[in-house]
């Protein structure tokens, strides 16, 4: 059962494939903000699944996260997720990231239950004949 106030945290470290300069989103060395940005969609999407009814499952629909300080290659970052609000089928959640120097990235993440199988259907109605 869904509740507010349920949390998740995983740990996970940053390799040279993750960084900005490896993703194309940046030159350097540092872990690239959008690996950052799924671990957060990971750890939401991981907080729920097994709260929700078989066949279902949840999509991201929107963002606003900040990416304040560089991660290097080889360290290792905590992704909390927490969520805020249920709103029907809307889930809010508040992410956060850190390393062992502190808080790197933060910010909101909403997420929206789907039928797994009418959703995909629905997708792929879009390839055309």
């Amino acid at each position: 059962m869904l509740e507010i106030g349920m949390t998740r945290e995983m740990i996970r470290t940053v390799r040279p494939e993750m960084s900005a300069a490896s993703m194309k989103s940046g030159l350097l060395e540092v872990l690239a903000t959008p690996v950052m940005i799924a671990w957060m969609e990971e750890c939401c999407l991981e907080l729920v699944q097994s709260q929700l009814e078989p066949g279902q499952s949840t999509v991201g629909t929107q963002l606003d996260i900040r990416h304040e300080s560089p991660t290097p290659v080889g360290a290792q970052v905590t992704i909390l997720c927490r969520l805020e609000e249920i709103d029907g089928r809307k889930l809010n959640f508040m992410v956060e990231a850190s390393d062992n120097s502190g808080m790197i990235g933060w910010g909101s993440h909403h997420r929206f239950i789907v039928d797994s199988a009418r959703f995909q259907e629905k997708c792929d109605q879009k390839k055309g004949d």
